[in-house]
């Protein structure tokens, strides 16, 4: 992943992640899993159901401590099966 994370913040910073994801009620579990793993913390996902009901949009707000780790983060949620896109 090439991006220019390290020119636009300064780390460590928060950083507020969108997850996209099938409506799923393990959608919100497997995603905090997969943040403990890579930044442990403590989370309160905010999950809001598209008009429809068929996705689900997760925010998060986590401590990025370098590129690396930001570029991990995106890499590894949009891993997850449930997941669609990552922003």
């Amino acid at each position: 992943m090439d991006t220019k994370f390290d020119e636009l913040l300064d780390f460590p910073c928060q950083q507020t992640f969108k997850v996209m994801g099938l409506a799923h009620e393990r959608l919100p579990e497997d995603v905090i899993s997969c943040l403990q793993v890579h930044a442990p913390g403590d989370y309160s996902p905010k999950v809001k159901p598209s008009s429809k009901g068929t996705y689900h949009s997760i925010s998060l707000s986590v401590t990025v401590t370098s590129k690396e780790h930001m570029e991990t983060l995106y890499v590894e949620l949009a891993k997850l099966e449930l997941v669609k896109v990552v922003l």
